[in-house]
């Protein structure tokens, strides 16, 4: 006799409790528009914004996307050196991070990049005369690969990706791959502590100091949004062979002490570059998984402000010649 379909729905309850949640974008409701402290998508997501400004005239803005549950504030131990050098720093937390909407859900891949494309545009429309260029540090490294190979990418002059997050499936271990998509179909909505002991994300104290004690760094992690996590870095392995010549010119920061990207995914992404793409890879031996935190910044600052005003020459620590060989031992 079949089930009764108010049996059926009851029956169904504990599976869909146990599925993955995603909270994307809503329909939109008006155009996306930039406050003082925030963007306001489409849809009505307020997404709380940092702004620090140069005290001369400013010669380029800065688009800043942080990493996987950090927030806006990661751009503060950089900001005053940038501004220094007459760049203007924005900084907003992403949906389900900081004090977006949604705080420890995840939000998709598409609507996150979505996102980025859209802050772009808000920002070339308040200051058109500047040049944009558009940084990324891990998980916002790997929206801004998504967000560069859409349809109707951002307006940027360029990209400057910080050990972006590309570690894929197809670079895990499959006993972790097999051992996340159960838990995210199973017990989706447990958290755990998102530190990792032994791991060192930088070498400046100060700063993990100030992460730590920071109110909007999320400590705990759901299984579902490390699931998304997961499968926003599979989009942006896949995205990278879309990095063609009409891609603005990219800088790619990776460090050898990085202990979140193995160096295994960030091969696998230099393996699926197109012979054209405008990458440059600059390879730091004693530097980690957030450069422009570590004590080695001003190093890499320097680099990226040289590269923002020539990205065809030779960068000042030499660390793009690294790079290219680093990156020919992946071709070899």
């Amino acid at each position: 006799m079949p089930a009764h379909p108010s049996r059926r729905a009851l029956l169904a309850l504990p599976l869909a409790a146990c599925a993955p949640q995603i909270i994307p974008a809503g329909p939109p409701l008006a155009d996306p528009a930039l406050g003082e402290e925030a963007l306001v998508m489409a849809d009505g997501a307020r997404l709380p914004m940092r702004a620090w400004l140069p005290e001369d005239p400013p010669r380029a803005v800065l688009l800043c996307l942080h990493g996987f549950n950090d927030s806006r504030n990661f751009m503060t131990e950089p900001a005053p050196a940038l501004n220094k050098a007459g760049l203007v720093v924005y900084a907003y937390d992403q949906r389900g991070f900081g004090g977006a909407p949604h705080r420890g859900v995840w939000p998709g891949a598409e609507t996150l990049a979505g996102d980025a494309a859209a802050a772009a545009r808000l920002l070339k429309a308040r200051h058109p005369d500047l040049p944009l260029f558009l940084l990324g540090e891990s998980m916002g490294g790997a929206v801004l690969l998504l967000a560069a190979t859409r349809p109707s990418p951002p307006p940027a002059d360029g990209y400057v990706l910080l050990a972006p997050a590309v570690w894929g499936r197809v670079t895990m271990p499959g006993i972790m791959v097999g051992l996340l998509d159960l838990l995210a179909h199973t017990l989706p909505r447990v958290a755990v502590s998102s530190g990792v002991p032994g791991i060192m994300p930088t070498d400046n104290l100060a700063a993990l100091r100030r992460m730590a004690r920071d109110p909007l760094t999320i400590r705990e992690t759901r299984v579902d949004t490390t699931k998304g996590l997961v499968d926003l870095m599979d989009d942006a392995l896949a995205a990278a062979p879309r990095l063609g010549p009409g891609t603005p010119p990219v800088l790619l920061v990776y460090g050898a002490r990085d202990q979140l990207v193995p160096p295994i995914a960030t091969r696998a992404l230099l393996e699926r570059l197109p012979p054209a793409a405008p990458v440059r890879i600059a390879y730091y031996g004693d530097v980690h998984h957030m450069p422009l935190r570590d004590l080695r910044a001003p190093t890499v600052i320097g680099d990226i402000l040289a590269w923002m005003d020539h990205p065809a020459a030779a960068l000042p620590s030499g660390a793009d010649g690294v790079g290219l060989a680093w990156a020919r031992q992946v071709a070899g």
